[in-house]
């Protein structure tokens, strides 16, 4: 069948229903024995084992993931075009063979995360909108030529990534979502959440906004705040709520996981969810068994 039968915006505001997402690409590739050490992180397996991306998406497709969220986050540089390419066709060849409508969104990741570094948890990396903007230009344009149905402009930390990414969108044309990293009620570089998002509202390219990579108990805060300056359809996809140690490369798991209030999510406005990192199929296949049993708001 072909991979989406329309846009993904329609089908968030027609069919007014949860749309679910994928899980962490990182570590469905740990857990199929993929050697993620370097810089590229999941874009070394892009590069060297396209066969191990292929099969973590497919993973998903069949845990019932409605969008595959391609292995391009942390490919950075302007030379990479093919490599950002090929994240696009491996997501659609498995989305195109999957037994359900599956929709490919490209994965637009922050500067922060081509540093390896962390910075994509702290933001404010010294750099203005306008060298922001000239960084993510070729990335974006080389994921559009490639055809995804959306951009994800994910684990963004800093409104002023935002900005700058906000205005490419404005000079494409693209449909993409809008997910901060957030902390504690602000972003992770510190501005009050119902500032970041409101930067989203006057983007018509923008289907939804919401929040990724965080612990699951900052979403709801952070989705009320967006409801409240935007009026396009929320989305959450977070982490098991564990902490990542750059220097170590390692994540500290939380004592005691929280069950996840998906219902209050649907609630506030959330039509997209999934998880991020250690967020796996089995956790993907549990959560379309309950967001798609209850219809949104």
């Amino acid at each position: 069948m072909p991979r989406a039968s329309g846009p993904l915006a329609e089908a968030l505001a027609l069919a007014r229903r949860t749309v679910l997402l994928d899980g962490g690409l990182s570590n469905q590739l740990a857990d199929q024995g993929c050697d993620l050490s370097g810089g590229l992180w999941t874009g070394r397996v892009l590069a060297e084992r396209p066969d191990q991306v292929a099969r973590a998406h497919a993973a998903y497709a069949a845990a019932g993931a409605e969008v595959l969220i391609t292995a391009s986050y942390q490919i950075g540089s302007a030379a990479a075009g093919e490599l950002l390419a090929r994240s696009v066709r491996l997501a659609a060849g498995v989305a195109e063979a999957a037994g359900h409508e599956v929709w490919v969104a490209a994965s637009v990741g922050p500067y922060g995360a081509v540093l390896a570094d962390g910075s994509e948890y702290r933001g404010r990396y010294g750099l203005s909108v306008r060298e922001l903007a000239a960084f993510h230009r070729p990335r974006v344009e080389a994921l559009l030529a490639a055809g995804p149905d959306v951009l994800a402009l994910e684990t963004i930390p800093d409104a002023a990534e935002a900005e700058a990414l906000l205005g490419i969108l404005a000079e494409t044309g693209a449909p993409a979502w809008l997910s901060y990293t957030v902390a504690g009620g602000r972003t992770r570089a510190g501005q009050p959440l119902a500032e970041a998002f409101a930067l989203a509202a006057a983007a018509p390219q923008v289907i939804a906004v919401g929040v990724n990579c965080c612990d699951p108990g900052d979403v709801l805060p952070a989705l009320e705040a967006a409801a409240g300056v935007t009026g396009t359809p929320l989305l959450a996809y977070p982490n098991d709520g564990s902490v990542w140690e750059a220097a170590t490369r390692t994540w500290h798991a939380p004592g005691h996981p929280a069950p996840w209030p998906t219902e209050a999510w649907q609630d506030a406005g959330a039509r997209l969810i999934g998880g991020c990192c250690r967020i796996g199929p089995a956790h993907i296949a549990a959560l379309s068994a309950r967001t798609h049993r209850r219809p949104g708001p």
